[in-house]
């Protein structure tokens, strides 16, 4: 049972990152998810449910990505999360955060509303412990963001400029 409902939000979670929210069908996503109608909507009753699923599985794969093994000096540690975010975006976002984009398509949607502030509020704690800057998160925050937004613009620049940023922050603490 794991194993399909995992299979499933992959193949959602490409097939949204490819083409967006709208313009898959139904039956795109199913043979994205490479399962049965049946199988698909036993999982993933409705449209909206296959956009949290997609959304939930991009998220934990997200943060294991940037997280996992961090070096234990808050310096080398923003370091590594601004490069991270980086490789993701140009592997994995070229078109920009998949979670504001599906708040984007459904702006009137609770549920993704409450999933893209969870996802940043995630980010921005996990960064704030990996650094020692508890309380700051606000400002994780903004440099994150900037970075993910400006990183198809100036690419290396925008990750070098993060982490002089991110620097300032923590010496300044």
């Amino acid at each position: 049972m794991r194993d399909t409902k995992t299979k499933i939000a992959a193949g959602l979670e490409r097939a949204f990152a490819a083409r967006g929210f709208a313009e898959p069908s139904v039956e795109d996503l199913r043979d994205a998810a490479g399962v049965s109608l049946r199988t698909l909507y036993k999982y993933t009753p409705s449209r909206s449910d296959m956009v949290v699923v997609a959304l939930e599985y991009r998220n934990d794969r997200y943060l294991e990505r940037v997280f996992s093994g961090l070096p234990v000096d808050p310096e080398a540690a923003l370091d590594v999360v601004f490069e991270r975010v980086a490789g993701w975006m140009e592997e994995e976002a070229s078109h920009g955060c998949l979670f504001h984009a599906a708040v984007g398509a459904a702006p009137q949607d609770p549920a993704l509303q409450e999933l893209l502030r969870r996802h940043k509020t995630e980010m921005a704690a996990r960064t704030a412990q990996a650094t020692g800057l508890a309380g700051r998160e606000a400002d994780l925050t903004l440099l994150i963001e900037g970075l993910m937004q400006s990183w198809p613009l100036l690419r290396a620049e925008a990750v070098e400029s993060a982490k002089r940023l991110g620097r300032m922050v923590i010496r300044g603490k």
